[in-house]
C-alpha cells in the first residue's frame, strides 16, 4: 500500500553496507546529491524546507517565524497511548536497508538504503573501487552532537542510521496493524532516516521525544519537526507526553 502524500501547509508543503572492510581499493568521490535550501552554516537542511527527506542533513530551526511554523505542524499530530510491544520484530518491517520498498524516494536505484543515506549526508565521500554506491569513508556532520565524524567502513558502528520514529515505537502506536508494504516504506523512507553518531543513537533506543532528545539543544526543534513530519505522513499518532515535549522544543 503506497503512503499518501501529506501537504503540510504553504511553508511545508538500498549494495548492503555490512560494516566490514572488504579490502578493496578506494575511488574518489565527493559532494552530496540533492541540493536545495540549506542552513547558512552549511550543516544541513531545515526540515521545513525538506518535506520528503531527500536533502542533506538536518539543520537547526532558530527564527521565530520558523518556530511558529514548526508548532503549527506539530499541533496537527494526533495522540494515543503506547500499546504493548507484543509480536514486534525488525523483520516485520522488511530486511534491513532493502532497495525495493516501493513508494518512497530512492527506492530501486541500485543502492541500498544505508548507502543512499551516507551519500545524501556525507562529505568527502570515497567509494569502493568500481562502485558509485558503497561508501568506504566520509566526513559526517552529526546534528545530534554538533560534531564532525571522520568515518570509515572498517569502524562502521561509529555512524548509525537513526529511525527518527523508531520502528518498535511505530509498532506500538499502530504499525502492528499495517500491511507489510507500509511498514517497509517507514523503515526505508529517507524522511525517517538520519546518519548520526553511533553512541547517541544507541542511547535513544526506541524512545519517543519525552524520553530522549538529541544532546545538542540547538537541533531539538528540528528533531521534533522531523518526528512530526513522519507521523503525519504515515498517519501515526504519538503519545501525549511526546507531543507536549515536541511542542516545547519549538517554544510551545
Amino acid at each position: 500500500m503506497a503512503v499518501g502524500t501529506v501537504v503540510l501547509g504553504a511553508v511545508l508543503t538500498g549494495c548492503t553496507g555490512s560494516g566490514l572492510s572488504d579490502g578493496s581499493g578506494l575511488s574518489d568521490g565527493s559532494g552530496r546529491p540533492g541540493g536545495g535550501a540549506t542552513a547558512t552554516d552549511g550543516h544541513g537542511t531545515s526540515p521545513l524546507a525538506d518535506p520528503d527527506g531527500t536533502k542533506p542533513g538536518l539543520a537547526a530551526i532558530s527564527s521565530e517565524k520558523d518556530e511558529s511554523a514548526a508548532r503549527d505542524l506539530i499541533a496537527g499530530v494526533s495522540t494515543k497511548g503506547r500499546g504493548p510491544k507484543t509480536g514486534y520484530s525488525r523483520d516485520a518491517f522488511g530486511y534491513a536497508w532493502m532497495d525495493t520498498a516501493d513508494g518512497v524516494p530512492l527506492a530501486r536505484n541500485g543502492c541500498d538504503t544505508r548507502n543512499d543515506l551516507l551519500k545524501r549526508d556525507g562529505q568527502n565521500l570515497r567509494f569502493r573501487s568500481g562502485s558509485d554506491c558503497v561508501v568506504m569513508s566520509m566526513t559526517l556532520y552529526d546534528p545530534y552532537t554538533g560534531k564532525d565524524i571522520d568515518w570509515t567502513k572498517q569502524k562502521a558502528s561509529a555512524v548509525q542510521i537513526d529511525h527518527m520514529v523508531p520502528l518498535s515505537y511505530a509498532w506500538q502506536l499502530g504499525a502492528a496493524r499495517w500491511d507489510k508494504d507500509k511498514r517497509e516504506q517507514l523503515a526505508n523512507d529517507p524522511l525517517n532516516l538520519l546518519p548520526v553518531d553511533g553512541p547517541s543513537n544507541s542511547s535513544k533506543g526506541d524512545s519517543g521525544p519525552a524520553s530522549w532528545l538529541p544532546p545538542s539543544k540547538a537541533i531539538r526543534c528540528s528533531y521534533a519537526v522531523r518526528f512530526a513530519q513522519v507521523a503525519l505522513k504515515y498517519e501515526l499518532p504519538v503519545t501525549a507526553p511526546d507531543k507536549r515535549t515536541m511542542l516545547a522544543q519549538c517554544g510551545g
